[in-house]
């Protein structure tokens, strides 16, 4: 089993996968409400809006970080700015927004003399390249997201699924709407130095949306989205290790690899709950007395 272990024992490898996991750790209570909110579409956007920020940073010397959040930030702004426009719909908004941002970010990059090489660093990131500061933050920013996702957890729910009622019991949905883009800004801005701007999305949406397909509970999908966004990150390493592949563009590719396999299992499963269909009505009545229907609950 030497081909299994041997590649985590080199320090790099092995600093790369606790960064991996924890930014799976991230991505999967993000990734969650982005999923049940249907927020994939910004999500992608804000993935891609940090890249002047970032570009800049470089650039300048300064703090990736702080300008991936700035940009983040600013892109998160301007959304909400534009979204209230009743002559502008939710994503004419944001997609002006992304082609905007990105367009700004692959210009600034542009007045580089290695134009090609930071534009694919800053795009697809370099797992491999993680330092231990890097683990500090990733840390910092999974007990941050934790917080938050307890904190406002019933905020976040009746958000999802029924906004109205969110209001009636006092929970100010603008505020936990806005709660939750942190969130997401923070998930993506702490993950984006493993897998880049370009892949982080991958990350972020995937697990979640495998999870979705098997599990009713919130904390059990977010559970899972970790779980399948850990081993995407490890299989990832270890298959980039052995063929010589682009170590975060394999793990985005297994983790979106993952949801395509649990989709289709779900499918066969649908497929043989139709050829059920023969029970009588008032078993499937009982059942649904029962509390089996899907519906998601904290």
């Amino acid at each position: 089993m030497e081909w299994l272990s041997a590649p985590f024992e080199v320090s790099f490898v092995a600093r790369a996968l606790l960064g991996g996991l924890l930014a799976s750790g991230i991505c999967a209570l993000a990734g969650t409400w982005v999923v049940l909110r249907g927020m994939a579409f910004l999500g992608d956007a804000m993935a891609h809006g940090m890249l002047p920020g970032v570009a800049l940073a470089s650039l300048l010397g300064g703090s990736l970080f702080l300008g991936a959040a700035l940009s983040a930030v600013a892109m998160a702004l301007g959304v909400t700015a534009l979204t209230r426009s009743p002559r502008l719909s939710q994503d004419t908004s944001i997609g002006l927004l992304f082609v905007g941002m990105l367009s700004a970010g692959v210009i600034i990059v542009s007045h580089s003399q290695s134009f090609a090489v930071d534009l694919t660093a800053l795009l697809f990131g370099d797992v491999l390249a993680v330092r231990p500061r890097d683990l500090l933050v990733l840390a910092a920013a999974l007990t941050a997201a934790a917080t938050v996702s307890l904190v406002a957890h019933r905020a976040f729910v009746a958000l999802c699924f029924d906004s109205r009622k969110a209001v009636t019991l006092g929970l100010r949905p603008r505020l936990a709407h806005a709660g939750m883009l942190g969130l997401v800004t923070l998930a993506i801005v702490s993950s984006f130095h493993v897998v880049g701007t370009l892949l982080v999305f991958g990350l972020l949406i995937a697990p979640a949306a495998a999870m979705v397909l098997w599990a009713r509970r919130i904390p059990v999908i977010m559970l899972g989205a970790a779980l399948l966004g850990a081993l995407s990150t490890f299989s990832g390493l270890l298959v980039s290790w052995h063929t010589g592949t682009a170590a975060g563009a394999t793990i985005t590719a297994i983790a979106v690899a993952l949801f395509f396999l649990s989709a289709g299992a779900a499918y066969v499963r649908g497929l043989r709950g139709l050829r059920g269909h023969c029970l009588p009505t008032t078993a499937v009545a009982a059942g649904r007395s029962s509390g089996k229907e899907l519906e998601y609950t904290g």
